[in-house]
């Protein structure tokens, strides 16, 4: 049965209604968006990894007119069944190792779901087999594996798509029109953060296969029916691990805890409004407030960047302890612009002028309509399949995320201030 596509925080259809819309706008009114190849072509797609994320992802490309899911990868069976009935092609082809879907013929391009430890590998595999690639955030594990992928990316003639579907947001865009015209005057402070809470019964990141499903299978069967070794890749090796299996995201071996998970959302997100680059300074702290399980990533998350030549600072703090919410909030001497919500919820903004402020041209918000709608981010990566453009969140936009969340990742684990330096790339 196939599972329809989420219509919450993982929405990528909600700020411009159907792909279907969009896609039809986009080639009646800007025929350059699709550009190069042939309007009439079908794009064949391959989906790598299809769990969690990665079914969520093969849902919006079905959504795609003009795209067509031929070959679907997982090591574990169960998976590649969802992802063969959610390709909606009867002659789908299922993989169990990415490297064959590779060398697919029918494969123009490939979207990547698969656990982080796998992203580096897999983005160098598919750009030297000259495939297009949407590949899931955060983008790499280390920065050796960012660079790597970056300049890789760069050396290649592939459109490649990191997936920070916030970027889609209509009113970001108007936003960021805004402050560029300098309505709030300078931008010293920016507030981000993260929210969750479940029953102690169900702690956050131990679900089973998709969010807050907390229904375990058979741990014999599950063995069964994975390639633990494929599965591991580039990881340490170990015997099977049940928890590592279905709860990677609690261990630092396959990601980087809420540093390239949930941070990198809202700190991509700012970048694409203010665009000021790589922080200098980072200072995080990290804390199991509560969930003293086996988990080695922290409960608790909180990191302070600065960036010295605007004068600016921008705070992330992220708890799965509370369901406290902490908007996107960009703070400036004359006024600050608040969104409606968390990077990838947002969908509008209020403005409120600061006392003292005698300027009567500011608006008090989001003016819906003024901005033309975007493409949704996956949209956004076909358009560009056919055009050769370049999309919203591209390889060097993606280095930037993941030295931003990586300084974080490094502040904690040496309980210090760290800096970046731009000459060598380098987290000093």
């Amino acid at each position: 049965m196939n599972t329809p596509l989420r219509l919450t925080r993982r929405d990528f259809l909600r700020n411009t209604g159907t792909a279907a819309a969009t896609l039809a706008t986009a080639s009646a009114l800007a025929p350059a968006l699709l550009g190069a190849d042939s309007p009439g072509k079908t794009i064949g797609v391959g989906c790598i990894g299809l769990g969690t994320r990665g079914g969520d992802l093969i849902n919006a490309v079905v959504a795609v007119p003009g795209v067509k899911v031929v070959a679907v990868c997982d090591v574990y069976e169960p998976h590649r069944q969802k992802g063969i009935e959610r390709s909606k092609n009867p002659d789908v082809k299922a993989y169990v190792d990415y490297r064959e879907l590779l060398a697919d013929k029918n494969v123009d391009a490939v979207v990547i779901g698969a656990p982080d430890h796998w992203h580096c590998q897999m983005v160098l595999d598919a750009a030297k087999a000259g495939k297009d690639i949407y590949c899931e955030k955060g983008f790499a594990r280390t920065l050796p594996e960012a660079k790597l992928m970056r300049d890789a990316l760069n050396k290649s003639k592939v459109v490649f798509q990191l997936g920070h579907q916030a970027r889609q947001s209509t009113a970001a865009l108007q936003a960021r029109d805004l402050i560029t015209q300098g309505i709030l005057g300078p931008v010293t402070l920016v507030r981000t953060g993260r929210f969750m809470s479940s029953d102690p019964a169900h702690p956050m990141w131990r679900w089973y296969g998709y969010y807050s499903q907390w229904n375990r299978p058979d741990p014999a069967q599950v063995l069964k029916a994975v390639d633990w070794e494929l599965w591991l890749g580039p990881a340490p090796k170990i015997p099977w691990n049940e928890r590592h299996f279905w709860h990677w995201r609690c261990y630092w071996a396959y990601g980087t805890g809420q540093a390239g998970d949930l941070l990198s959302h809202e700190m991509d997100f700012v970048q694409y409004v203010l665009g000021h680059g790589i922080p200098d300074t980072c200072y995080c702290a990290g804390l199991n407030a509560l969930l003293n399980d086996d988990r080695e990533v922290p409960d608790t998350w909180a990191a302070t960047y600065q960036f010295e030549k605007p004068g600016r600072t921008v705070t992330f703090t992220g708890s799965m302890n509370t369901n406290a919410g902490q908007p996107v909030e960009i703070c400036g001497k004359e006024a600050t612009l608040r969104f409606d919500g968390i990077a990838h919820d947002v969908n509008s903004f209020t403005i409120q002028k600061e006392g003292y402020n005698r300027r009567e041209n500011i608006p008090e918000g989001y003016d819906r309509g003024k901005t033309p709608g975007q493409p949704n981010h996956m949209v956004d990566f076909f358009n560009c399949v056919r055009s050769r453009g370049t999309p919203k969140c591209p390889a060097n936009e993606a280095f930037i995320e993941s030295a931003t969340y990586l300084m974080s990742v490094e502040s904690h684990r040496q309980k210090r201030l760290v800096r970046w330096d731009p000459a060598k790339e380098e987290i000093v």
